[in-house]
């Protein structure tokens, strides 16, 4: 499986017809988190999209690396209004439906042109490479590895246009990845690759590359961290690119001061306990730098492991998932996946979650034991992880949210209130099935859950009798059960005793699922029979009805929908 860049998204294999599926899944699997997005109607994919340019935009926005299995053409028209810095655009490449050409369109400074080569190896063709100094050289020059930051890049398309033009260079400094290189090579050269945390002279003959290898230690974190921290480095002939973490006390966990120093500096924010710089045993050789406003450097020649600097701030992130279908799932939600280093949640879901990224450790659990795996995931946020609980649905309708609310309120440990905790919505079991119906919860309704494990029966009885007086739409949860056979027909018997037997009634089983289906019925005619866990029951109200659909194909064959309005 290729590998990309860590500051990099899982690409986005976009299909127009399904000519391009096979190729489109050969592509997938040399990337993990990969997702095929597929034009509505004309293939299957992992996300359907109804229209290209737009689609191609916001993928392009939200710095998705794209490829797309299509003329280059298109894909070069449906992204020109969003062209402008070279620097942060993300990979974008044109793939034959057949996989028979490459040919890296944008990205060349985040890795375009490896990819490109990934394929061409994966599909046993030679990528359409046409960048020059990689085509000359072998490698991208203004691309360093990860680790390694370009001083300017201004100066560095000038240095390779140099380079280009006959002038040779030497290497200052330790530079492993250009040992193979094919530079135009002299040790008394007046151009110079210089590698060093020391910032940029200004000499136009250098192209400077800084290694991630200084850290900066707060011990508190005035309104001007992040300028403090600038003003340190710039007073020790230090290169900004060159910070890999910024370092603040245990007891400072959770502190937005120093969550902005480092979102403002773009370094990672790491949490140490005693005497920090000397306790984190940096690669020798090494210096440390007494700074002013409180502030320390610790100073390395190599890049740092950031993940060997004290530990990060967990955070534990509790989602929806969603009725199940990829495209249904929320792109929050799936970022939230996607940077999780621990999935948490019953097995069932746990595999919903996929594709998960090697590495990424599942945590399943049965499905009746949330606090147990609420506390888990505390205890795994506590030690710098990125946690995702998952839930079906959405994770605060009968989900896995309140769980982790109880569980951190009824929490002895203090660490726990120093987690970052996010929940992130979903599309909840009873939207989605009034979603394929069409509107039946268009005016006032409530959810309710017929299961008694953690309420009792009375309760659930009471609340069906209420509602079913105010005449709100219903949608029930947990209708019936193996150990609760006989709980539906006594919630129908009262709902009955106060509502029209004509009363509109909608049966969603597995819906967003392979194998869903779809019925209507009414309050008269519905039985314990027709429903089972998985099936999702809606009970319209005096006022829902429906009327016939025409021209569609499966599902239900009329509208069903709650008017907007009350008599």
């Amino acid at each position: 499986m290729a590998t990309l860049s860590p500051a990099l998204q899982a690409p986005a294999v976009v299909v127009l017809g399904p000519g391009a599926l096979a190729t489109a899944q050969r592509v997938k699997a040399l990337y993990a988190g990969a997702q095929i997005h597929a034009l509505q109607d004309r293939a299957q994919g992992d996300i359907a999209f109804t229209e290209l340019g737009e689609h191609l935009r916001e993928l392009y926005r939200r710095g998705t690396p794209l490829i797309a299995l299509c003329a280059a053409g298109i894909v070069i028209r449906c992204l020109a209004p969003l062209l402008a810095n070279k620097g942060i655009e993300p990979p974008v490449l044109a793939l034959a439906e057949d996989g028979s050409a490459v040919v890296p369109l944008l990205g060349g400074l985040t890795g375009v042109n490896v990819m490109a080569r990934e394929m061409g190896a994966a599909l046993a063709i030679a990528p359409a490479i046409t960048t020059s100094g990689e085509l000359r050289f072998g490698t991208c020059l203004l691309n360093p590895p990860e680790g390694y930051a370009l001083s300017s890049l201004t100066q560095g398309k000038r240095f390779v246009s140099d380079l280009l033009a006959g002038d040779t260079t030497r290497i200052d400094g330790d530079a492993p990845w250009l040992d193979n290189v094919d530079l135009p090579r002299d040790a008394a050269a007046r151009h110079a690759i210089r590698v060093s945390p020391q910032a940029w002279d200004g000499n136009p003959e250098h192209l400077v590359i800084h290694p991630r290898s200084v850290v900066a230690y707060a011990t508190e974190a005035p309104a001007l961290l992040a300028e403090y921290v600038r003003e340190a480095l710039t007073e020790n002939g230090l290169a900004e690119q060159a910070l890999a973490a910024l370092l603040a006390p245990a007891a400072h966990m959770g502190d937005a001061a120093f969550e902005q120093a480092a979102a403002a500096l773009d370094v990672p924010l790491r949490f140490v306990d005693g005497e920090p710089l000397a306790a984190l045993k940096l690669p020798e050789p090494h210096r440390l730098i007494e700074a002013g406003h409180g502030i320390a450097l610790g100073v390395a020649d190599e890049p740092l492991d950031v993940s060997t600097l004290g530990r990060a701030r967990g955070r534990l992130t509790v989602l929806g998932l969603g009725p199940g279908r990829a495209d249904l799932l929320t792109p929050m939600a799936r970022a939230a996946l996607d940077e999780a280093s621990d999935i948490v949640g019953y097995a069932t879901y746990v595999e919903m979650a996929g594709p998960l990224r090697p590495g990424q450790v599942r945590h399943a659990t049965d499905n009746r034991e949330e606090l147990q795996r609420a506390r888990h995931a505390f205890e795994l946020a506590c030690e710098g992880r990125r946690v995702a609980v998952v839930s079906s649905g959405d994770p605060g309708v009968f989900a896995m949210a309140a769980a982790v609310l109880e569980a951190l309120e009824g929490a002895e440990d203090s660490r726990w209130r120093r987690v970052e905790l996010r929940i992130v919505p979903g599309v909840s079991a009873a939207l989605a099935t009034a979603a394929q119906a069409g509107a039946p919860l268009g005016h006032d309704f409530c959810m309710l859950s017929l299961s008694d494990n953690l309420k009792p029966w009375a309760v659930i009885e009471k609340r069906l009798h209420h509602a079913a007086l105010a005449d709100l739409v219903m949608a029930f949860y947990n209708p019936i059960s193996r150990a609760r056979p006989w709980q539906l027909d006594r919630a129908l018997e009262i709902v009955r005793a106060v509502r029209a037997p004509e009363t509109r009634v909608v049966l969603g089983r597995d819906v967003g699922r392979p194998g869903e289906t779809l019925r209507a019925t009414t309050l008269g005619a519905l039985q314990s029979d027709d429903v089972d866990m998985r099936t999702m029951v809606i009970v319209g109200s005096s006022a829902t009805r429906g009327f016939m659909r025409e021209g569609e194909a499966g599902g239900l064959d009329e509208w069903v929908y709650t008017p907007r309005w009350y008599r």
